[in-house]
């Protein structure tokens, strides 16, 4: 199915900087371009990403976070939060669920972009980062149920952050995809993002390789470039209504 649906608001949850960018900013830079409030949440700082002789870790952090504000303020996205767990050694566990959930609440978004961690390989020569599977398993068990339970992490309701609900889930993934996202209009924001990553891309410009990723996910659609999903509906659309309207008043 291709979508054309744009969510009032979406935070994105992914392991290390420039995971989003090689993976769903297309899709941000339309939905922002369309009005959407969108936000960041990035659960390393990309600390051991920089295998350069004399990098420490604090100052890999601090050009990889860098970095990522540079490559999300190019999708014009103003909100990036990093939860600095060790890059590498990321676990889905209740601390790192916590403060994920900590993440919803504030910033109470309609749409989850996250990815999917049942994915271990996806070719013969790609075994998926354990970060990866971490983030997206710790991101999904935070939005269900742990984010919309006010009788979960109780003291997050003391600290004002009451309970949200996700009206939707959208798991970036190679597999069971039901969901393609044009980004005709929005390539060049997606290469341009992935630009401002210089310590990853060294010598590489990565305009060929993601047009011709994106060619592939929109073959035999009505796009050229396109990002890929599955999407998980948690709300329908009357009871979100009522939600929305409680919510307002």
């Amino acid at each position: 199915m291709s979508e054309t649906y744009i969510p009032k608001s979406a935070l994105v949850i992914f392991a290390h900087p420039d995971d989003i960018e090689f993976s769903c900013v297309g899709t941000v830079a339309r939905w922002v371009r369309a009005g959407a409030r969108v936000g960041y949440v990035l659960c390393t700082s990309g600390d051991v990403g920089i295998a350069e002789p004399g990098m420490t870790r604090a100052r890999a952090a601090e050009i990889r976070e860098t970095e990522s504000r540079e490559a999300a303020r190019v999708a014009g996205v103003e909100h990036v939060v990093f939860l600095r767990e060790p890059d590498g050694l990321l676990e889905a566990n209740l601390a790192l669920r916590k403060k994920i959930v900590r993440e919803i609440r504030r910033f109470r978004p309609e749409v989850v972009i996250c990815g999917d961690p049942t994915v271990l390989f996806t070719a013969r020569d790609y075994i998926n980062h354990p970060d990866h599977r971490a983030a997206a398993l710790a991101a999904i068990d935070a939005v269900f149920p742990a984010a919309g339970q006010p009788n979960l992490f109780e003291e997050l309701e003391e600290e004002g952050l009451k309970a949200h609900k996700v009206r939707k889930v959208y798991v970036n993934s190679w597999f069971h995809v039901d969901t393609y996202v044009s980004i005709d209009e929005t390539i060049e924001v997606k290469i341009n993002a992935l630009r401002a990553h210089k310590s990853q891309m060294g010598d590489w410009d990565p305009a060929e390789r993601i047009k011709e990723w994106a060619g592939e996910h929109a073959k035999g659609k009505e796009m050229k470039y396109a990002e890929a999903y599955r999407v998980i509906t948690l709300v329908d659309d009357e009871t979100w209504s009522k939600l929305a309207a409680a919510a307002a008043d």
